[in-house]
């Protein structure tokens, strides 16, 4: 099991201290060591076997290829510098990407809460070229007691909550016959069943963070302070917000 026990992270430090790590350096002869817990170290065959699968002209390699390219493509070099600009946004990425692979019509799997967000991108590809289809989460508008939830257990309790539904997301973009698929805004857990039942590979362009305006990184870089307390303690589960007060 300690050949599992991988951590690249930690290599945070190394990277912190040089600007360089094992895997990405700019003197390979000189490189930092890998560190103890490195897959590099322990799994060479399982990264070489993988990477196998960018050559030649399957689906798995144009994607890898065209991933590369737009990699290079949304960064600009600075004239008498070796410091780059990023200078695309993640919409211009997945335009980027999906022009590059050929594709003609996109879906988006919308949160209901986000479906201005959601016209804006669609419009943006529509300008684009593409065609574009859309379905919200709360599609067929189902009550959430028939997942066998107590009233209590509603965002506002005694009042009709219809429930999310991803998998009928995927099936009507399925049925669609979509080439990408992108998520905007779907709750966690709901994401993870799009992505499990979507035909078309997926992307996701708004992650979901209702405190943080969506941007979920800042709780990485608020763990001095305000978030520290995620480190201190175990996450409260029977508090007030979302869940039965009747379980403390």
């Amino acid at each position: 099991m300690e050949k599992n026990n991988f951590s690249c992270s930690l290599c945070s430090k190394s990277w912190k201290k040089s600007g360089a790590t094992n895997c990405w350096s700019k003197d390979p002869d000189n490189k930092p060591a890998q560190p103890g817990n490195c897959p590099s170290k322990e799994h060479q065959d399982i990264i070489n076997d993988s990477f196998s699968l960018y050559k030649g002209d399957s689906d798995d390699a144009k994607m890898a290829q065209v991933a590369a390219k737009v990699e290079g493509l949304c960064y600009q070099p600075i004239p008498g510098s070796d410091a780059v600009n990023a200078c695309w946004t993640r919409v211009e990425d997945t335009l980027a990407f999906a022009k590059l692979m050929g594709y003609q019509k996109v879906g988006i799997a919308s949160c209901i809460g986000l479906l201005f967000e959601t016209d804006s991108l669609a419009q943006i590809f529509k300008a684009q070229g593409f065609a574009v289809v859309s379905v919200c989460c709360k599609s067929g508008s189902i009550d959430k007691k028939q997942l066998g939830l107590r009233e209590d257990e509603k965002i506002r309790p005694g009042t009709f909550e219809p429930a999310c539904n991803p998998v009928a997301q995927a099936e009507l973009l399925n049925q669609a016959k979509t080439d990408l698929n992108m998520i905007v805004g779907l709750c966690v857990g709901h994401d993870i069943l799009f992505n499990k039942y979507s035909d078309a590979p997926v992307t996701t362009i708004i992650v979901k963070d209702r405190v943080t305006g969506h941007n979920p990184v800042s709780v990485l870089y608020g763990q001095n302070f305000y978030y520290k307390k995620l480190q201190l303690q175990p996450i409260d589960l029977k508090g007030e917000k979302g869940f039965s007060k009747n379980d403390k």
